[in-house]
């Protein structure tokens, strides 16, 4: 029984000596290991962005508990790329050991114009695949909508990268908004798109006085009904003339956004002004039934909402 490799460490000063040296004599154990750090500083590139996704204004948050915060996203990345991580480093390892042919060299040793050396990229063999000109790259790991929760039929022309924040947001908010989905027959990429026009992807979501988070991605108001916490925050209102308004309200404050998305499902649900919402499979119907029933005073609310929809982070979970 062959010993488990050891687990790579950030502080090890003589990993990277090694790995060049291992390189210079073609050890395919050093290619390997190359391929896994190529891999890790990807895996750490996404962890730092979705870091920088998340609000660090926490009292216990610092420059030195971020520098910390850094070194442990690094070591993680180290462990998750020589653990198997994403596959990005088999593919990577399987492409460069391809063998290369030789290159002719003159009686000094040296090569005579050298040919173009590129890495083979079939479409169905061992390389990295073309990206096809009629189909989107998909990113490396996007979750099924689960059974039994509606399709969708997002707006078109969503083209662009997507945004490190927005894919983030989706990401934390994914598990939450599937539930509420087969609670109102209402696809989930529908409410994270309204989740996002309410919060700016979470940039403005509502927040408690002593600075915590208030889970409410919905802006649903605290009215008298509600005997829970309450985050007070600046909103915009738009009178009968359009005309905007910032106003100071109280929104209501839960303990997680599966509580939120738990009361927006009940409030969507319970209300009669809001049953065309209910089971809508198209941007459109969605967008503007909630607009009629009075979920906003922008009257531009469903052209706002359907650009959302549209975007690449909710277009790529269809």
């Amino acid at each position: 029984m062959s010993s488990p490799s050891p687990v790579p460490s950030i502080f090890d000063p003589q990993a990277l000596t090694a790995l060049k040296g291992g390189l210079r004599k073609d050890d395919p154990k050093a290619l390997k290991a190359a391929a896994q750090q190529f891999e890790a500083v990807f895996l750490q590139m996404m962890l730092k962005s979705m870091r920088a996704a998340t609000p660090q204004d926490g009292p216990f948050d610092s420059e030195q508990t971020r520098f910390y915060q850094e070194l442990l996203d690094s070591q993680l990345a180290q462990v998750m790329a020589a653990k198997g991580g994403t596959g990005l480093a088999k593919v990577i390892e399987r492409q460069m050991s391809q063998v290369q042919p030789a290159l002719p060299e003159d009686s000094a040793g040296f090569p005579l114009s050298p040919p173009a050396r590129s890495l083979p990229l079939e479409r169905n063999g061992g390389g990295l695949p073309l990206p096809s000109t009629t189909t989107p790259a998909m990113p490396l790991t996007v979750p099924p909508v689960p059974q039994g929760v509606p399709s969708v039929t997002p707006t078109t022309g969503a083209t662009g990268a997507i945004d490190a924040r927005a894919q983030a947001f989706v990401a934390t908010l994914w598990p939450a908004a599937v539930s509420a989905s087969r609670k109102t027959g209402i696809p989930p990429q529908f409410l994270l798109a309204q989740a996002a026009l309410e919060t700016g992807w979470g940039r403005q979501e509502p927040r408690l006085a002593d600075g915590r988070p208030s889970y409410n991605p919905f802006g649903i108001k605290a009215g008298a009904g509600w005997s829970g916490a309450v985050a007070e925050a600046s909103t915009a209102e738009y009178g009968a003339n359009g005309q905007e308004v910032r106003v100071v309200e109280r929104f209501r404050a839960y303990n997680s956004y599966a509580e939120a998305f738990d009361d927006y499902a009940r409030l969507i649900s319970s209300q009669p002004r809001y049953a065309q919402v209910l089971g809508a499979r198209d941007a459109a119907s969605f967008a503007r039934g909630l607009q009629s029933a009075g979920y906003a005073t922008d009257p531009a609310y469903a052209d706002k909402l359907m650009r959302v929809i549209g975007s690449p982070a909710l277009t790529m979970r269809g």
